[in-house]
């Protein structure tokens, strides 16, 4: 048998539109999709699929329920054969268990630990005394106690083991708290502590409506000693690149809407929310991944992203563009006035002034070239080839062929480079910025303080990365995973890039690569000239991708059978070539002799 939550889980992840679409020709009406009856034979729609409440009903035969009756229905499957159907349509993994046997979830304690706390944060929010403050919180930002409620908002008094001492009373265990990022321990103690004190609490769901994780925000405006967010960390039942904070409320309207609003942070979510704006989503705390822009393509192909308008916002931005792009999405961009973010525009202006804002959303490519061109990117000709290096990462994205088509004309018009030759550019290892913002105006370090090896940069570049998110931020801007020769590397590159903040192995890894990223966060050894040894790094990892690549084409050439086809691998070798000379020049010859000449 499959226990009811996990049947739960696949009902709230399956797209019935999706499944039910497979057997017949739906065709969208308002809110529903209709079809001519499966089930018998008509010349006139009857069918219809009504998505926001998760059943099909036929007016002609009578013929309705879930999705699970559906694929019961027409193949002849029993629920069990079904569940495990749409499951894996869903991407969901099932588990039967045995009749009988109590614990029918293996990770049913950790549900029932996060259960409790939400439900104890909720009553301290809600106590006379001890919420007060919080609440007046919420007041000021605009979140009356309705869509507190609907979110959950709950309260971490300023005490060190309040929940702890409440838990206790009610039998939970001390260990699985510290597992869930309840509680925590120092290292001068082994005594547990609460590690949420004086925060808003936002408690995370799965698309099942089961809270997974956490989320808290400082209260206290003068507790610089403290970051202003404290998160779970990764558990079996949580990570934070498969997830969305806000998606379980935020599903039905994201179809009904056809796109979704993708923000920063959990007030942004709840902020949009209490002035009407249903459809509205956040990352938890990475940089938006594939696996969540795979759960928001179930429900629409429109983004808007509204991240806030600093520096590292439109870093996150385009990021998280790029990332929509390779997944199907055609994303644009809203624009907020400077030193803003969705929730003060909604506070100081109101949502019909952030609806002004939505309707003046670029494409995520138009936006590129109107800041590069703010910033005078075509000026000179050195300018735009830097220029050209920033808009080739989102060419490549685009996995629509019309979408990359008109993006690579435009980009062609506007910089003065051929079709053709931003075609041959896409196709080769990306070139891509120095370590500063502007490549155009960047040099070369001097000679570095500490040289490492080709084998070590991998190794010494991520030791670098897991001392902050600064060098993840670095790092994420000038090399990709596909640079690593390492598999384990490449998995801990990737698993930063996600969460930055990362303290321990997310419980997906590799066993090999989870020992080393443990190895790297228990590190101390001080690295000493940081900026030289991570442009040493990048610089060795990116010229060892090179060769690695050129070897390749030799081999390929080798087992050539027509002239041509060795003639074009001989020319896109010769290519990659020259472009590792451009990164490591031989001793003794200039950079730029080929121009000084």
């Amino acid at each position: 048998m499959i226990a009811d939550d996990m049947v739960e889980e696949v009902r709230a992840r399956a797209d019935i539109v999706d499944v039910i679409g497979e057997f017949v020709a739906l065709k969208k009406s308002g809110r529903e999709y209709k079809a001519n009856c499966p089930f018998h034979e008509e010349r006139t729609p009857s069918f219809y699929v009504v998505p926001d409440k998760g059943f099909f009903k036929c007016f002609g035969c009578g013929k309705s329920g879930d999705v699970f009756s559906f694929v019961m229905e027409k193949q002849g499957m029993d629920f069990v054969e079904a569940v495990k159907h749409v499951a894996a349509r869903s991407g969901v993994e099932v588990r039967e268990v045995k009749r009988g046997r109590e614990e029918e979830d293996p990770h049913r304690a950790l549900y029932e630990i996060n259960a409790f706390a939400r439900d104890w944060f909720r009553k301290q929010l809600l106590d006379e005394k001890v919420g007060e403050r919080a609440r007046a919180y919420l007041h000021n930002r605009g979140v009356g106690p309705e869509i507190a409620e609907r979110f959950g908002l709950g309260y971490a008094p300023d005490e060190w083991r309040a929940l702890k001492e409440a838990a206790a009373t009610h039998g939970l265990d001390e260990a699985l708290m510290l597992e869930v990022g309840l509680l925590g321990k120092s290292e001068k103690s082994d005594e547990p502590y609460d590690r949420f004190r004086d925060r808003i609490i936002f408690p995370i769901e799965g698309l099942s409506g089961r809270v997974i994780a956490f989320g808290g925000r400082i209260l206290r405006a003068d507790a610089k000693d403290a970051p202003k967010y404290y998160n779970s960390p990764e558990t079996p039942i949580y990570q934070k690149g498969h997830n969305l904070y806000g998606l379980s409320w935020a599903r039905h309207a994201i179809r009904k809407d056809e796109k979704v609003l993708v923000v920063e942070g959990y007030m942004d979510v709840v902020s949009l929310a209490a002035r009407g704006f249903e459809n509205v989503v956040a990352p938890l705390g990475t940089a938006l991944t594939h696996d969540q822009a795979r759960l928001l393509s179930k429900y629409c192909t429109r983004v808007l992203l509204l991240f806030d308008s600093d520096a590292a916002g439109l870093k996150a931005t385009f990021r998280g563009g790029d990332v929509l792009l390779e997944e199907g999405f055609h994303p644009a961009v809203v624009t907020l006035p400077s030193g803003e973010d969705p929730d003060t525009v909604v506070r100081k202006e109101g949502p019909e002034a952030l609806k002004r804002y939505m309707d003046d959303a670029l494409d995520v490519l138009d936006r590129k070239l109107q800041i590069l061109e703010q910033k005078d990117f075509f000026s000179t000709i050195e300018r735009t080839r830097s220029a050209v290096d920033r808009l080739l990462p989102t060419l490549r994205a685009a996995a629509d062929p019309a979408l990359r088509d008109i993006y690579v004309d435009k980009v062609a018009k506007r910089t003065g480079v051929r079709r053709e030759t931003l075609e041959a550019e896409m196709k080769r290892t990306r070139r891509r910025p120095a370590l500063g913002v502007d490549s155009a105006t960047a040099r070369p370090p001097a000679k570095a303080a500490a040289r490492v090896s080709r084998s070590g940069a991998e190794l010494m570049l991520l030791l670098l990365m897991v001392r902050g998110a600064d060098w993840v931020e670095r790092a994420a801007e000038v090399i990709s995973g596909e640079d690593f020769d390492d598999p384990h590397n490449r998995a801990i590159f990737q698993a930063l890039l996600d969460n930055p903040e990362m303290r321990s192995p997310p419980s997906s890894m590799d066993p090999v690569a989870a020992q080393r990223l443990e190895g790297m966060l228990s590190d101390s050894q001080e690295i000493g000239h940081g900026i030289e040894v991570f442009a040493d790094s990048v610089k060795r990892i990116r010229v060892s991708a090179l060769d690695r690549r050129i070897r390749a084409l030799q081999e390929q050439a080798e087992a050539a059978t027509t002239e041509k086809e060795k003639s074009g691998l001989t020319v896109e070798m010769h290519g990659l070539a020259q472009e590792r000379r451009e990164l490591d020049p031989p001793i003794g010859r200039p950079r730029h002799a080929g121009l000084e000449a």
